[in-house]
């Protein structure tokens, strides 16, 4: 028997935004390893220093939030955000006219498999 889908107030979107100094070359290189380590764990980039990806619930958030824990350089600072579906399809991405021609409009949608867990 199938799952029942999730309520799109309960899935959600894991935002994780941070600012690193990049001033030397060995803080580019760990500024580097960890958003390497984002995209290693299942997160895409929305922005420079903005990185999102879908969760089933908190409870998934949560183990990925504990990594992240391991993974923060000393000198950085990283902010996480729990958004639900809902919040995150209400969300707007508005660019200046020469931002909208050079970078095509992408609609980041909860993936699929998400739906069944």
């Amino acid at each position: 028997m199938p799952k029942e889908k999730l309520s799109p107030y309960r899935m959600g979107w894991m935002l994780v935004m941070f600012d690193l100094p990049v001033l030397t070359k060995a803080q580019r290189r760990t500024a580097t390893e960890f958003r390497n380590a984002l995209l290693e764990d299942g997160f895409f980039m929305v922005q420079f220093s903005v990185y999102t990806r879908a969760c089933p619930d908190v409870d998934r958030m949560e183990k990925h939030a504990e990594r992240l824990k391991k993974l923060v350089p000393q000198a950085g600072n990283v902010r996480v955000l729990f958004l639900t579906d809902a919040q995150w399809t209400r969300g707007l991405c508005i660019g200046g006219g020469d931002y909208e021609r050079n970078h095509p409009p992408e609609r980041i949608e909860m993936p699929k498999q998400i739906e069944f867990w």
